[in-house]
């Protein structure tokens, strides 16, 4: 997918307690201290026991190429406001859409909070930067501390298997887990409304009125914005828009939006309505005019966080969007 600049690649995420940032060379000491354990290492798969420090010298450095080639990013769990390591967590790229996530923590910190809250922090990385679909993850069969943290962060368990344990010279049962974008979407309110809230009429669940425009530039292509991390449906696709507030005409708020968002200048004479999308969530009913519009002043800019992407109309369906935009797509991509 071409954007309008290259992919966000956090150097640091950072959450209440913590900073995960890539690793570095000068880890090698302290990780390896803590590491070999065997306490810690009996749970790791390809981490043997003893584990020697040029091992783990030479996985930092394959860390490093990984990261650069957008493969896998592991990252240094430390405090926020120290350098001191406590334990590692990564997301390697699978299959399309997919990222296998891991994590380990020194003896000393458990019981703290520190792998859930690093778990917590890369899933929403995941989803809102990576725009990651799925995550997956996998636990060794006596380790309910891991699966704990994993069921907190609302994955799900999926199937039993056996996975290769250097430590434990040979094959171990391990359980998957699986948390999707869906599931995410659905813990927030977002996603398909259940049964019985689906039969309740409109009026009993707050009516959300968003305006949205097709920015359509001289070659026929229209603009999408992905949704940042830390906003609802983040990694999502849409076309750029927001909340009519109180008072305010759906232009207005087009106008107002997209130069908030976009730094851009429109005038209302330009926006032409188009259709519209009526969509029922779990805990609001959406209304959201769809607009054209082909001339503006000033170059659209990622003003708020955003990923921005010139899309062919024949394309569109290639980017996931939220349930509400998705029907949007085939009329505008007929009408093109």
């Amino acid at each position: 997918m071409a954007a309008t600049e290259a992919e966000p690649r956090a150097e640091a995420l950072l959450s209440e307690r913590l900073r995960l940032r890539p690793l570095a060379a000068d880890d090698a000491a302290p990780l390896h201290r803590l590491i070999n354990d065997w306490e810690v290492a009996r749970n790791l798969g390809p981490v043997p026991f003893p584990y020697p420090r040029e091992a783990l010298e030479a996985w930092i450095a394959r860390a490093g190429e990984d990261r650069a080639a957008d493969r896998a990013f592991h990252f240094c769990i430390t405090g926020r406001e120290e350098e001191h390591p406590l334990g590692v967590i990564g997301l390697t790229r699978t299959e399309r859409g997919t990222g296998r996530i891991g994590y380990w923590v020194g003896r000393r910190y458990w019981g703290h909070g520190v792998a859930s809250e690093a778990v917590t922090r890369l899933v929403s990385w995941g989803f809102g930067t990576l725009g990651l679909d799925r995550l997956i993850a996998y636990v060794a069969d006596d380790n309910a501390a891991s699966m704990r943290v994993l069921e907190k962060e609302g994955f799900r368990f999926t199937h039993e298997a056996e996975h290769d344990f250097a430590s434990r010279g040979g094959a171990f049962p391990v359980r998957w887990f699986a948390l999707t974008r869906a599931d995410r979407m659905a813990a927030s309110g977002h996603g398909k409304p259940k049964p019985e809230t689906a039969a309740m009429l409109g009026a009993e669940r707050p009516l959300l009125l968003v305006a949205a425009v097709a920015l359509i530039d001289g070659d026929g292509r229209v603009l999408l914005a992905r949704r940042p991390e830390g906003k609802a449906l983040a990694g999502l696709w849409e076309f750029p828009g927001g909340k009519v507030g109180p008072g305010e005409t759906p232009e207005a708020a087009l106008i107002r939006e997209l130069r908030e968002e976009l730094g851009i200048d429109v005038s209302a004479s330009c926006l032409g309505p188009f259709t519209f999308a009526s969509h029922a969530y779990e805990k609001f009913h959406l209304m959201m005019p769809l607009y054209l519009c082909r001339r503006w002043q000033g170059t659209p800019q990622p003003l708020e966080g955003q990923t921005l992407a010139w899309v062919r109309p024949n394309k569109l369906a290639d980017y996931p969007m939220p349930p509400a935009d998705i029907p949007l797509v085939a009329m505008l991509r007929d009408w093109l």
